[in-house]
């Protein structure tokens, strides 16, 4: 396997024969927006995009529904010709449920468009804009000046270019790293000649990474995703002097795909749980046939190296969050015996959330596995060497990503990696922390089996809550819950980390960030809450968001006294809030009603208002106020 893993999109199915008369037909599906999302679920090439992405459009122009599908809209201002690009954005990103709309900039303007408060580009006021930069910013040595450094230069025009986003549209930006063309003018020497245009472009990468600390702007890595493929076939001299191409076609819809993981990062849709097969995923061979001695796992063994590498890379997901899980078919001692016995297993028993080992089907195993964590099944990937296994989870439960796999074991963990199911755009502290919030919720649904009833569980937890307003520590997981909570927020407010960040120093606003635990440890910051003065005696709540996992044990009455505290100190009578239904928020219709708030009016799109006196009492039972800050040490209290 070559460049073809990833120009070809190999861990996506191959489109069959019918692929373009379901494409043509898909208008009169029962649900045209899953429909949608089925078609672009398949390695496309940049044909296939451009038709998708171009009936997506239509569609939208037509008034259709597409359920499931989030908006977006992204804006690109750039140095080249993206015109072409745009129906392969538009496509690569329904696979990750966005429904794109991409607002153009004029072909090479894009200082004008982001000084100009007028421009399309700030007048649509996009949810980002990516600024499509490329080594040509970066003057050839023959052009330079004497004495000017042109990656200063280039640095400059691209502060000023967000700097003027920002001031008149409010959109964060996307910033691209520079992939130097192959082409040298020092041989070996070049990365060490100052003038260089691969020196050049290593200085500029290095400046734009330091300039996005403490940023609410995003990175695509175009250095990155360039030298994957190759420089050679990323730029293309000749599509660049017949249309100004930034690259080559040919490497489009990897680009468009490693965009739309970004938007889908952005949006909350990263996936975040990994379903292991066992039997030839995990080793070689079939552990209830071949035993422990039987089955190929361990250094000096080609094909039992490559399986490590697999459990290798499974483990280094975990450290940064991923949960880990098991679906297989195999009798479940037998298949604990490996993790248990065999010397060679990097994955131990203790890493895995929850151990499916039976004989139901996998696509069962992986909801019981989805209800254990409560998790949606949205958030699973499962991997299994199996391709009829894989094709009766892509049936069964679509939500779940499966990717396809060679036959060589080698190239399983390149494959998992190249799929970038788990694409992030920022790490917190909790990012590391989360497999154990998972594991941990694992044991909590034990114990709950195990109680006598829902009071007896809730008092075993020994919970115990705490509260702070936004920090600067923790600003990073604040901007992380309210881009991902889509099903416990009841207004689905985004806000981006310099939002938030203004919202904290703001006086006038009250917020709350919400730390729980409990006997089986540190669930971290798992609400988010912001307060605005709507009247001189209300409040209103501008946003209220939780994690889904500690849903069922009171959380919610333990925040509303909170709230009702923290008014109080404030001489604050009434708080007032809103709930904004969407495709995924219905967990939450009834939300203020169950806390006892008084119904103000109903809108003709479903959107509910409430009132309740910060007066009333609050029934709170089975949690305690944490005697010491919520705030951990990564998350530091305001001075």
């Amino acid at each position: 396997m070559s460049a073809d893993l990833y120009l070809q999109l190999q861990w996506l199915p191959s489109p069959g024969a019918g692929w373009r008369t379901e494409l043509r037909a898909v208008a009169q599906a029962e649900n045209v927006g899953k429909a949608l999302r089925a078609l672009s679920n398949y390695a496309l090439s940049a044909n296939q995009l451009t038709q998708l992405g171009r009936k997506i459009t239509d569609l939208v122009a037509a008034g259709a529904q597409l359920e499931g599908f989030t908006p977006f809209r992204l804006g690109l201002v750039s140095n080249a010709t993206l015109d072409l690009l745009v129906p392969l954005l538009v496509a690569s990103a329904a696979r990750q449920g966005i429904l794109l709309e991409c607002i153009k900039g004029n072909f090479g303007q894009a200082m004008q468009d982001a000084l100009d408060g007028n421009s399309r580009i700030n007048q649509a006021r996009c949810d980002a804009v990516l600024i499509g930069l490329d080594h040509r910013e970066l003057v050839s040595p023959s052009q330079g000046q004497v004495g000017q450094d042109p990656v200063e230069g280039a640095l400059m025009r691209l502060q000023a270019i967000r700097d003027g986003l920002a001031a008149h549209g409010g959109a964060p930006a996307i910033l691209q790293t520079i992939a130097p063309p192959p082409e040298n003018l020092y041989g070996n020497y070049e990365r060490r000649a100052f003038e260089s245009i691969r020196a050049r472009a290593a200085r500029y990468n290095e400046r734009l990474l330091k300039s996005l600390e403490g940023s609410s702007d995003h990175l695509l890595d175009v250095d990155a995703i360039a030298q994957v493929v190759g420089a050679s076939q990323w730029h293309s001299p000749g599509e660049w002097h017949i249309g100004k191409i930034p690259f080559s076609l040919k490497v489009s819809p990897y680009f468009s795909d490693q965009v739309a993981r970004l938007l889908g990062a952005i949006s909350g849709k990263s996936r975040r749980a990994l379903v292991l097969d066992l039997d030839n995923t995990l080793w070689g061979g079939v552990i209830g046939d071949d035993g422990l001695e039987g089955v190929h796992l361990g250094q000096g063994d080609a094909l039992g190296e490559a399986y490590l590498d697999v459990q290798r890379f499974a483990l280094d997901l975990r450290a940064r969050g991923v949960v880990l899980a098991v679906s297989s078919k195999n009798d479940d001692a037998t298949a604990r015996d490996m993790f248990r016995k065999h010397p060679d297993m990097l994955i131990r028993e203790k890493h895995i959330a929850v151990f499916q080992a039976n004989w139901s089907d996998k696509a069962r195993n992986i909801e019981a596995i989805s209800r254990t964590l409560d998790l949606g099944l949205s958030a699973f990937v499962f991997l299994d060497d199996n391709p009829a296994e894989r094709a009766l989870v892509r049936q069964m439960l679509p939500d779940v990503a499966v990717p396809e796999l060679p036959d060589d074991p080698a190239l399983y963990a390149r494959t998992l990696a190249a799929a970038g199911y788990f694409e992030t755009h920022l790490i917190s502290h909790e990012d590391a922390e989360r497999s154990a919030y998972y594991e941990a919720n694992a044991q909590r649904a034990a114990l709950a089996d195990a109680s006598g009833g829902l009071d007896a569980y809730l008092a075993s937890l020994d919970m115990q809550i705490g509260f702070a307003p936004f920090s600067a520590g923790g600003l990073e997981r604040v901007t992380q819950l309210i881009a991902k909570s889509n099903q416990f927020n009841l207004t689905t407010r985004r806000y981006g980390s310099h939002e938030i960040a203004q919202m904290a120093k703001d006086r006038d606003i009250h917020t709350i960030q919400v730390r729980l635990r409990d006997i089986f440890g540190d669930n971290g910051m798992i609400s988010v809450i912001i307060l605005k003065p709507q009247e001189p005696d209300v409040w209103l709540i501008d946003s209220w968001l939780m994690s889904c996992r500690v849903l069922g044990r009171g959380v919610e009455a333990m925040v509303l006294a909170e709230i009702c505290r923290a008014a109080q100190a404030r001489g604050i009578a009434i708080i007032e809030g809103a709930y904004h239904p969407t495709a995924r928020n219905g967990l939450v219709r009834d939300h203020y009603a169950q806390l006892g708030f008084s119904l103000l009016r109903t809108e003709a799109d479903g959107t509910t208002y409430w009132r309740r006196s910060t007066l009333a009492p609050v029934a709170c039972a089975h949690i305690r106020r944490m005697d010491a800050s919520p705030v951990s040490q990564e998350d530091p209290a305001p001075a």
